[in-house]
């Protein structure tokens, strides 16, 4: 409570809080001794007194310190340069009276698990002391420097970072407007990270306006940011330039929704209304809203994707998708997607990810919940709040399931393991990845659909996943997080040891998914799929064409083309010395019954290969849902109440 006093005040407080206990045997000064305050003794205290003296002696000098590293490091962003796609940036750093200083700037931001080496944009970092005179600098590492400081009380840095990467997870710059992210960007001393930043951010002439989620003091051409510590200045993304903000009110908090860069063609009203329905299906499910603001960062720069923060995200758009109907939906299940991070894992996070290791990567077996679940949600929320209706989110879910039955990575590599592997598997895929890996966000989803149903039908009805959530966030929403166990404890207390170990089985085994149970419970069923005539013939492998030549882009396990050999790059020439165009690719099947077989001739590096193949009859499985014409009225109000339909 009284984190802003100093450390002198907060000892005196505490001094005064327990003086009836010891009055009449103690008698306790506070002295100055270099800076530190330290209580002092007159006369032999008994075995209580001394532990109560000792208790008081450390609370005094920890928060004596704490006083001491409130200083913040200040920060000025300079956009000047803006056209070149660079942002000068100017930092001063309290020394604290130490002899050097080690800065650091991170190799990974939050919400995307690759290591990104942010420093290779750092430019011409040098070091100066308060009168400017040069101080020594050394790269200690690919993203640390150490400055001596020669007695300095503080040090000032000055460098540039080159901004042109368009993505939610680096910074972009030029003349129209500025996307900042705190990782990508600010040095910030090595095992400090409680330490308070303050950013400025000065604009050029012609733009009007800097926003982030961060506490803001000041409007104009000069604005400055306030971050309680490191974690905050990383997970608070800043955008300048001309942007258009909307702004609206859920349960008592401020939201904005910040398009940038402004665009006529993006229907601001239309979007607004969306994203507040949003919000308040949210807050009614989890119960209200755990900030004091939020800003949705609207970012229209023909890109996709997002990245969520504490009390903001960043997202990616196209500054025609209001005008249709099928970007649209998309983009809003984007922004319900971000906005559920507010709780599922900003909040409510596997136990592994914070306090986080800016340097490393931090591994963790739970993306699947972190993520997999609030794609579960993110489509969910789209129906119950009335912006989508039940059969386009049906047709939603099944391209879900489509998508992870079409490849079988989901027979190779569990949940759990795709979760622990994202930083070498999730961002750097390759041909042969569908094969080998599961998406933790679809699978995951699939799962939390699954799990949804289960929990429903254990307990009659009466608990559904919204009551998981919204017990692991009263148990593990604090400083500690949750192991993966502790999740599944929380599966156990809703709906028993039976879905618990269901859960368990299903996250941490490969395998395929079982969706049977959960059609069954809401009446729901797949769309019968039509037959295939058995004279098609199929080899299963997947070619990119440019109109005049065929290469092979994937090959997939078990089927005709894996098992005659043939590989991703290898050129289609010809089949029985016949010349395939890419017109005929498609009509091989027409002219090859099952089992016909013939001598395929492919490129291989230059080399003519003849590889003989045997065709086959390629699988025929629809994952479409459809409500059952037979479903019973108790199916039709477990339905009814899943989908929030009255």
């Amino acid at each position: 409570r009284h984190a802003n006093r100093t450390g002198k005040g907060i000892a005196s407080y505490c001094l005064l809080a327990v003086q009836p206990a010891i009055h009449a045997t103690l008698r306790v000064s506070i002295t100055p001794l270099g800076g530190r305050f330290v209580p002092c003794l007159p006369f032999a205290l008994s075995f209580r007194h001394h532990l109560l003296f000792c208790v008081i002696t450390c609370l005094a000098t920890a928060i004596s310190a704490m006083g001491q590293a409130a200083h913040p490091v200040r920060h000025t962003l300079d956009f000047q340069d803006a056209k070149h796609h660079y942002v000068h940036v100017q930092s001063v750093y309290p020394t604290d009276g130490n002899h050097e200083l080690e800065v650091f700037l991170a190799v990974w931001t939050p919400g995307s698990y690759l290591i990104r080496e942010y420093s290779r944009n750092i430019d011409t970092v040098s070091a100066y002391g308060p009168e400017g005179d040069r101080l020594p600098l050394v790269r200690t590492r690919k993203n640390r420097w150490k400055i001596q400081t020669q007695g300095k009380t503080s040090i000032t840095l000055r460098y540039s970072v080159y901004c042109r990467e368009m993505s939610v997870r680096t910074n972009f710059v030029d003349d129209s407007f500025g996307m900042i992210h705190g990782a990508a960007t600010f040095l910030s001393p090595v095992g400090k990270n409680a330490q308070p930043h303050r950013v400025r951010v000065n604009l050029p002439s012609h733009w009007s306006r800097a926003i982030s989620g961060m506490p803001q003091v000041g409007t104009g051409d000069s604005v400055e940011f306030h971050a309680a510590d490191y974690d905050t200045l990383v997970d608070s993304p800043i955008v300048a330039g001309n942007p258009d903000v909307f702004e609206f009110e859920v349960a008592g908090k401020k939201h904005f929704l910040v398009n940038t860069p402004s665009s006529p063609t993006w229907d601001g009203p239309r979007s607004v209304d969306a994203v507040k329905r949003i919000v308040e299906h949210f807050s009614n499910m989890w119960g209200g809203l755990p900030y004091d603001q939020y800003v949705f960062l609207n970012m229209l720069v023909q890109a996709e994707g997002g990245l969520e923060h504490k009390n903001s995200t960043v997202i990616m758009a196209d500054s025609l998708e209001t005008q249709n109907e099928d970007r649209f939906r998309r983009w809003l299940d984007l922004v319900s997607h971000e906005f559920f991070h507010v709780w599922n894992i900003k909040r409510l996070r596997p136990v592994e990810l914070g306090p986080f290791d800016y340097e490393n990567e931090n591994y963790t077996q739970s993306l699947w919940i972190a993520e997999g679940l609030t794609s579960y949600y993110s489509a969910l929320a789209l129906r119950r709040a009335g912006l989508i209706n039940r059969q386009k989110y049906l047709d939603d879910l099944s391209n879900t399931i489509a998508s992870v039955e079409a490849a079988q990575g989901q027979l190779v590599q569990s949940l759990a393991d795709a979760s622990y592997d994202a930083w070498i598997k999730y961002y750097r895929p390759n041909e042969n990845s569908p094969h080998t890996t599961v998406s933790y966000y679809s699978k995951g989803a699939l799962v939390g659909f699954l799990l949804d149903a289960r929990i429903r039908r254990a307990t009659n009805g009466a608990k559904s996943l919204d009551d998981l959530m919204r017990l692991a966030y009263s148990r593990y929403s604090g400083e500690r997080g949750f192991a993966p166990q502790e999740f599944i404890r929380c599966v156990q207390d809703i709906a028993g040891q039976e879905v618990a170990n269901w859960l368990t089985q299903t996250t941490q085994n490969p395998g395929a998914l079982n969706y049977d149970d959960a059609l069954d419970y809401y009446g729901l069923r797949f769309r019968p799929a039509a037959s295939l005539a058995p004279t098609k013939g199929w080899l299963g492998a997947e070619v990119r064409s440019n109109g005049v030549s065929m290469v092979v882009t994937s090959v997939a396990p078990e089927t005709p083309a894996h098992s005659a050999g043939l590989n991703v790059d290898d050129e289609i020439l010809a089949i029985a010395n016949r010349r395939i165009t890419p017109a005929l690719w498609p009509q091989l099947g027409d002219y090859y019954p099952p089992r016909a077989q013939a001598i395929l001739t492919i490129s291989r590096r230059g080399e003519i290969l003849n590889l003989p193949v045997t065709f086959g009859v390629q699988p025929q499985k629809s994952w479409r849902i459809e409500l059952r014409p037979d479903a019973t009225e108790t199916q039709r109000r477990a339905l009814f109440q899943w989908l929030a339909e009255q």
